[in-house]
């Protein structure tokens, strides 16, 4: 933390007026995403070219981090540090598992979305550098505070009435500080405490992706408030594993809602694209990530050296086969794993994959109007931690035991990326 948030500094780059471009943290994925692809590369290389000159130092970091999980686990006889770290959460390690192996069998999608990146951005070769970029144009549209609020209250609607009702309150009752402000957090988060409704910091602009934002947090919220309000304080804060659902299922709710009503051509490319990205993010990045730190403990349990090359080769590997033949996997990625903090809090990414499937597999259900599903998402908001979180999913007629969540989550990527297809030509 203290490198990365203190002492590391990145060379600047020549913006498009030929002025000094900082690279910093907080300017890098706002880089990745200009639509000068020399600005995108040349962000890419200042800002790997520092962890590359420190690549041997965060090793030694990293691996004395993996070696004390190893310890940790082993002194409480534990098989692996990944079965003592899911332990925690009472999360099998079946589930980490089967995740990875769906998401292996789904690479194909990857690969295709990576191809038609390509194509779109016109470029005879894909580097890592192009990423980020937005392949479509959201145009000038703004939205002001009370249009968002209107817009996420109609695209959850399915939840029914109840649930609208405490969006209401949330709205109306001063629970959400809206604007920029001086001094305060950057992105959007919600908090509470035992006792009293939840809070929700946001800084809204009036983009598409702050209407998103609003109905996210609110999921958070509203999550939040359910299981306060049906648990005892002891039992009241839901795990980690379950903790992107609620919010998860409401950006889903509220994307099927919007491609449902979107007649323009134009906005709709816009929408599928926002959403093929969350999956990219989200879904398929953060279970590379769990590869990798399953391969990385494995090797510091059998006692290997865990030196910057050899990261580096497995980092690399992972990148060249979740991205495809079509991405040219630059050598800078392979230092991408010295800039990801979660790796220090061991076993912690797979969570974000495993809640996101979740969400979209119980967002489908609540569309389709499934008998009994509205009773059951509720019994989960309200359940915090008074069940095993798996057990608590199972209130929602979802199993991450099984493969099916994901698979069902890969199944609307692949309708997402079947439309897109259809509206880029």
């Amino acid at each position: 933390r203290m490198f990365n948030n203190a002492d590391v500094r990145f060379p600047s780059i020549t913006g498009e007026d030929g002025r000094e471009l900082p690279v910093t943290h907080g300017t890098y994925i706002s880089l990745m995403e200009h639509p000068d692809r020399r600005i995108r590369r040349e962000a890419f290389q200042s800002l790997y070219s520092v962890y590359r000159q420190y690549s041997n130092t965060l090793a030694a970091a990293f691996g004395a981090n993996v070696k004390q999980a190893v310890f940790y686990a082993k002194a409480r006889k534990y098989t692996s540090s990944r079965e003592y770290y899911l332990s925690s959460n009472e999360v099998p390690e079946g589930v980490y598992d089967r995740l990875v192996s769906s998401v292996r069998k789904s690479l194909p999608l990857m690969h295709r979305y990576m191809s038609l990146r390509k194509r779109l951005l016109g470029v005879d070769e894909l580097h890592m550098y192009d990423v980020y970029v937005p392949l479509t144009s959201q145009g000038n549209t703004h939205y002001t505070f009370e249009e968002a609020k209107k817009i996420v209250k109609e695209g959850l609607a399915p939840l029914g009435e109840e649930y609208l009702s405490l969006l209401e309150t949330g709205f109306e009752g001063r629970w959400i500080d809206v604007y920029e402000n001086e001094g305060k957090r950057s992105g959007a988060y919600s908090w509470g405490i035992y006792g009293c409704h939840p809070y929700v910091l946001l800084n809204f602009h009036g983009t598409l992706n702050d209407v998103f934002t609003l109905a996210h947090e609110m999921g958070h919220a509203i999550h939040t408030w359910y299981s306060n309000e049906n648990q005892p304080y002891v039992y009241a804060g839901y795990k980690i594993f379950v903790a992107e659902v609620a919010s998860t299922c409401n950006e889903a709710l509220l994307i099927r809602y919007l491609l449902k009503q979107c007649k323009e051509k134009k906005e709709r490319a816009y929408l599928l694209n926002h959403f093929l990205e969350s999956f990219r993010a989200t879904l398929f990045r953060q279970t590379m990530f769990a590869e990798f730190e399953k391969t990385v403990h494995e090797l510091g349990a059998a006692g290997e050296s865990l030196t910057s090359e050899k990261l580096c080769g497995i980092y690399q590997k992972l990148n060249e086969d979740y991205f495809g033949p079509d991405m040219v996997s630059d050598s800078e990625i392979g230092y991408e794993w010295e800039r990801i903090p979660h790796f220090y809090t061991p076993f912690y990414v797979y969570q974000y994959a495993t809640g996101f499937s979740a969400a979209v597999a119980i967002s489908r259900r609540i569309m389709e109007g499934e008998p009994g599903i509205l009773e059951g998402y509720k019994r989960f908001l309200s359940g915090g931690c008074s069940m095993e979180p798996v057990e608590l999913l199972k209130l929602c007629g979802v199993d991450m035991s099984e493969s099916r969540p994901v698979d069902q989550a890969m199944e609307f990527f692949e309708e997402l990326l079947d439309e897109f297809e259809v509206c880029m030509k």
